[in-house]
């Protein structure tokens, strides 16, 4: 243990080392005033200087922001602004009602269809025939069509007003069952629904009309029945159709 002498002693030697590091630092901010002084060239007296001691640098505050480093390893789609108002396009000048157009998408590509008329959705309806080439009663965008110059007379047939965009809308799926009846009825062939019978009478009747009108041509059904593609060495752009 150590008596009192010895504690003073440590008191002591403990307090020149704070006068030291006082002296110091008001030694380094006299330097920094004289400094300035020669840069301004400022008449200052040398008496009138007051030893500034160096205040500690304020902290900064982190910013607290809400975003995260943490992002999507794949780009989420940003939905698509769409205008209040869309404007059908009318079809092209080479697309009339009557004219035999060639499918290049969709389910039915490369089938020769007949155009009747264009919906408020700015799609085109056509149809096959069904009964000639297999083709029923279809919304196609006019982008993925060409236009030939054959055409057939269809001043005559009758399009139901029923045949619009609400026609080809898609049934409402009916609610599914509990989990444990779909886990049993997996590997089962899945029931097919029926065709709706009203739209199977519609299909009828347009066709009725347009093979009355197909038939007055020669070899009309079978250049409709007939797929269309392109050989090797053949280019579409200098096909005359």
């Amino acid at each position: 243990m150590r008596n009192s002498k010895e504690k003073a002693e440590v008191a002591d030697e403990r307090g020149r080392c704070t006068d030291l590091l006082t002296h110091e630092i008001l030694l380094e901010s006299t330097d920094f005033v004289l400094d300035c002084i020669d840069i301004h060239d400022a008449p200052i007296p040398f008496n009138n200087l007051i030893p500034m001691v160096p205040l500690p640098r304020a902290r900064k505050e982190a910013v607290i922001t809400n975003k995260t480093r943490w992002y999507p390893a794949e780009d989420k789609p940003e939905p698509r602004q769409k205008s209040a108002r869309q404007v059908a396009k009318p079809p092209r000048k080479s697309i009339t009602p009557g004219t035999v157009l060639i499918l290049l998408a969709g389910r039915f590509r490369g089938k020769r269809v007949v155009f009747l008329k264009q919906l408020e959705s700015g799609l085109l309806l056509v149809t096959g025939p069904y009964r000639i080439n297999g083709v029923p009663l279809r919304r196609v965008n006019q982008s993925y069509v060409i236009a030939t110059s054959t055409k057939v007379d269809v001043s005559g047939v009758q399009i139901p007003d029923a045949v619009n965009d609400s026609y080809f809308a898609k049934e409402k799926s009916k609610k599914r069952g509990s989990a444990e009846a779909e886990f049993f009825e997996e590997g089962k062939p899945k029931t097919k629904e029926a065709h709706p019978e009203q739209k199977a009478s519609t299909q009828k009747t347009l066709d009725q009309s347009v093979i009355a009108e197909v038939k007055k041509v020669e070899h009309l059904a079978s250049y409709l029945k007939a797929s269309w593609g392109l050989s090797k060495g053949q280019y579409p752009h200098k096909l005359k159709f």
